[in-house]
């Protein structure tokens, strides 16, 4: 796949020389190029331009050189990378990919840094324990994004609604009232299968479970299957599709119409909403999934990114300088101001304090959580076993039997190939 160049200046050629580890003996100077890989997307020229101007000018011996990817395809391109000689020395990953390149041992162990550097016992564990293998960290936690409730305050306010539910009872019975005259209290998709696990977890269940090394389906457990009739009683409050996802239609477009009072979204999805709907700015609220207890949230998957140094990078001394930069205090902050995201820490939530969006995605995220963390999980998704489960508990099949079924083809895909 060919790569997309920053556009700007991303290369800053400096003439100083580092002082200490990493020059090279009888030299006295070195000039290093970190290579950096980061997602289409991910950052802004504008901070990517901020962030290089400033290290290279407190790093006068290192230049930053930045190559964006896509995501598609992405997989084969960074085992390649991985596996030969010429790669680059950071790449972001999502975080729930650090498994299946950690297991190649092509990756370095920055167990150290995480402890010793970057306050690991802070960062949000939808990051962390993604990038942690067998009591080591690959992955070194860089931004979060995850779902909230988006509703339409007019339609809440119409229904004598004052304020957003703290708790799962106060969220149905908000439904209940919601759901009538035409409005749909939320349209919530049959085959919503990351927002299913937040209510998993929230129950003490799992997707699967590692047992003795060997990772099984746990869709049958007595606590997922409460996290299954949750789900199915929350679904019933609107007319989501039974066999579909929040894809099939795109559930910000049905959002959009007006007749909708909750959707389940990351926050981005108020600007679809508000491009297909202009009248509906200004209308929109946003709060966390509420949880079993009106003290704490629900659980919620944790997507993002972590950033991981090959085994096989050429400065890698000078990358674990970048990396500790990049999930320092002072650019994690600027970065979720930027773009809006979750920063890598539950301490800096207060950085964004005043977006309301961000701040209830950032509530979220202190309980968030990960797909399993087993190498072979992407083969999950591949084949997904927990879309169809869903749709036929919805559509009135006995749950347990399904579940088991489910959690078979969990178990399979997971074994080792």
């Amino acid at each position: 796949m060919t790569n997309r160049s920053l556009a700007l200046s991303v290369v800053l050629v400096s003439a100083l020389a580092l002082s200490g580890c990493g020059v090279i003996p009888g030299t006295g100077s070195e000039t290093r190029t970190v290579s950096i890989w980061l997602m289409k997307d991910s950052v802004s020229d504008d901070f990517l331009e901020r962030f290089t101007t400033a290290y290279e000018n407190d790093n006068p011996s290192v230049n930053l050189e930045v190559t964006f990817q896509e995501w598609t395809g992405i997989g084969k391109k960074v085992t390649a990378a991985l596996e030969g000689e010429d790669g680059p020395d950071i790449i972001e990953v999502g975080n729930t990919q650090v498994a299946q390149y950690a297991e190649s041992n092509a990756l370095m162990d920055l167990t150290l840094e995480s402890v010793r550097d970057l306050g690991n016992e802070q960062w949000l564990p939808g990051l962390a324990e993604p990038g942690s293998i067998n009591g080591s960290q690959y992955g070194i936690p860089w931004y979060a994004a995850n779902r909230v409730v988006i509703y339409n305050k007019q339609l809440f306010a119409d229904a004598g609604i004052k304020q957003p539910p703290k708790n799962r009872a106060q969220w149905l019975s908000a439904c209940e009232r919601l759901n009538r005259g035409g409005v749909q209290g939320i349209y919530l998709s049959g085959q919503d299968w990351y927002t299913l696990s937040g209510f998993i977890w929230d129950e003490g269940g799992d997707l699967a479970v590692d047992s003795g090394g060997e990772w099984r389906g746990a869709l049958d457990t007595p606590a997922a299957l409460r996290g299954m009739a949750f789900y199915k009683t929350l679904q019933s409050y609107g007319e989501g599709p039974k066999n579909a996802d929040e894809q099939t239609p795109p559930q910000a477009e049905v959002f959009a119409k007006g007749d909708v009072a909750q959707i389940i979204a990351v926050p981005s999805a108020a600007t679809v909403i508000e491009k297909a709907n202009p009248e509906l700015k200004g209308l929109l609220g946003f709060f966390p999934v509420p949880g079993k207890s009106a003290n704490r949230p629900g659980a919620v998957f944790t997507g993002g990114s972590d950033l991981i140094i090959p085994e096989n990078a050429r400065e890698r001394s000078a990358a674990i300088e970048v990396v500790k930069a990049l999930a320092g205090e002072q650019w994690q902050t600027d970065l979720a101001r930027t773009m809006h995201y979750v920063p890598n820490k539950t301490t800096l939530a207060g950085v964004i304090e005043g977006e309301e969006s961000t701040a209830a995605m950032a509530a979220g995220a202190a309980r968030g959580r990960a797909t399993p963390n087993s190498p072979q999980w992407a083969e999950v998704e591949l084949d997904n076993p927990i879309k169809p489960y869903m749709t036929a508990v919805l559509q009135g099949r006995e749950p347990a039997r399904a579940a088991r079924q489910a959690s078979e083809r969990i178990t399979a895909a997971l074994a080792p190939h």
